[in-house]
């Protein structure tokens, strides 16, 4: 359960890898966070999408049948889709966490958003993403593009709350129907002295003593 004044979404963002960024506690602080999945059946499948401010107020939640060739494509439309629908409701220079329950996803999402530092564009690990998945992988980039900063989490299936919206999209079509909101989170919480200790030897020991390393 989240803490109270935080996002369920964050909390899971917290406690989950971040694939090939190191993830110390000051980059927690993101501004909104979005969980997507995709799934696939012989039947037809669907796509979800859960967008919170990292104080926990709900922007979005989307649930819609989709038809992908596979599960894979799922994956990658369904985040397409969750970044589009945050793109109209947040500021271009936002921070933005993403949660999604495919390995190869959220690794290819931190590559790119490496590469972007990388003085010749190129990511630390070779990026490979499906061919069926081309035309979303390039909607993803121009998205990731359009933030401030990314960070993308590998969570479980059974922890993402999208993952029921795309998996029975026809029992949650209702969430399509709340209005749209546009908010902004609450400014981040500052930190705490106990937090970040001063690194200072000042106030360790009087003057006469000498100080131990």
């Amino acid at each position: 359960m989240a803490a109270h004044g935080r996002s369920a979404l964050r909390d899971l963002f917290d406690e989950s890898p971040t694939p090939h960024i190191a993830h110390p506690p000051r980059t927690h602080h993101r501004d909104f966070y979005v969980a997507t999945d995709g799934s696939f059946r012989e039947s037809g499948g669907g796509l979800g999408a859960v967008i919170e401010t990292r104080d926990g107020t709900r922007v979005a939640r989307v649930a819609t049948a989709d038809t992908p060739p596979d599960n894979n494509v799922a994956e990658y439309r369904a985040l397409h889709l969750g970044l589009d629908v945050l793109a109209a409701r947040s500021p271009r220079d936002a921070r933005v966490g993403v949660l999604v329950d495919h390995d190869a996803l959220a690794s290819n999402v931190n590559n790119a958003v490496l590469a972007t530092a990388h003085p010749d564009g190129k990511p630390p690990r070779q990026i490979s993403v499906p061919a069926a998945t081309r035309y979303h992988w390039r909607g993803i980039l121009a998205r990731l593009n359009g933030f401030d900063e990314v960070r993308a989490a590998r969570i479980d299936s059974d922890q993402n709350p999208a993952h029921p919206l795309a998996n029975t999209p026809d029992r949650y079509q209702h969430v399509n129907r709340e209005p749209d909101r546009c908010v902004l989170p609450e400014p981040p919480e500052e930190p705490t002295a106990a937090e970040f200790p001063p690194p200072s030897r000042a106030d360790r020991n009087g003057g006469s003593e000498r100080a131990s390393d």
